[in-house]
């Protein structure tokens, strides 16, 4: 809070109150071979196929390191069996706002496949005072199969197919801040090998990396629960 001068005339001076997470990282890896015979007998470029899935399966396991630690989050609304709608994600919004949370465009609403189903058959999901941004519109995504996005009232809401829960009467939904959640990564360092062994004539990709996800505060992340089995 903010202080006025003190009887002395000197502005009192507070500590800053920072806490200094600990992150320690993991190695994670994965590695594809094929033989020479099975590159050689293959109608595409089986070096380039393997070296693009093997980061594939980095990238995805970068998602579930960081979805594992949203669903630590405590702060917690909707039940098992409840149908996802508006006033499940306004709920899920005034946690936020009641922790004092900025709503400043760094707010994501990172939900199951179902929710965003019911949720486009909501006419608020529609209506243009909310929306800042529609799936079917604007700049040309950077690859062809990108997820699309809505930003609804100034949150962003993307679907992740690999959600806690997914199609099931328990599904997990995450609304949260930037800031409440870290990733930490040796992104200068992170390797994607192609190579060739002559001795057993097999080709290799590998992708590794050394990293984790962490919580950093619990305040701003909301775990919404719901029923997908509609959808499921």
């Amino acid at each position: 809070m903010a202080v006025t001068r003190g009887v002395n005339g000197l502005i009192p001076a507070r500590g800053d109150d920072l806490t200094q997470n600990s992150c320690v990282l993991q190695e994670w890896h994965d590695l594809v071979r094929k033989t020479g015979f099975n590159i050689f007998a293959s109608q595409g470029d089986q070096r380039r196929i393997m070296q693009e899935t093997s980061m594939k399966v980095i990238n995805r396991k970068i998602d579930d390191t960081i979805i594992q630690e949203l669903n630590n989050g405590t702060i917690t609304v909707g039940a098992a069996s409840a149908i996802p709608n508006i006033s499940l994600f306004q709920n899920a919004r005034v946690k936020l706002s009641n922790a004092s949370v900025p709503w400043d465009s760094n707010v994501t609403f990172l939900c199951q496949p179902s929710v965003l189903a019911f949720f486009e058959q909501a006419p608020e999901f529609a209506n243009a005072q909310y929306v800042d941004m529609r799936p079917y519109a604007g700049d040309t995504p950077d690859w062809r199969d990108a997820p699309m996005s809505y930003r609804w009232r100034n949150a962003l809401i993307i679907e992740h197919p690999n959600l806690p829960g997914k199609a099931t009467a328990s599904e997990k939904s995450f609304l949260f801040h930037k800031s409440a959640i870290g990733h930490a990564a040796n992104t200068g360092e992170v390797e994607t090998d192609v190579g060739y062994n002559g001795e057993q004539n097999y080709s290799y990709a590998r992708a590794s990396i050394f990293m984790n996800a962490k919580l950093l505060q619990n305040s701003g992340v909301v775990v919404v629960t719901s029923d997908g089995v509609t959808y499921g």
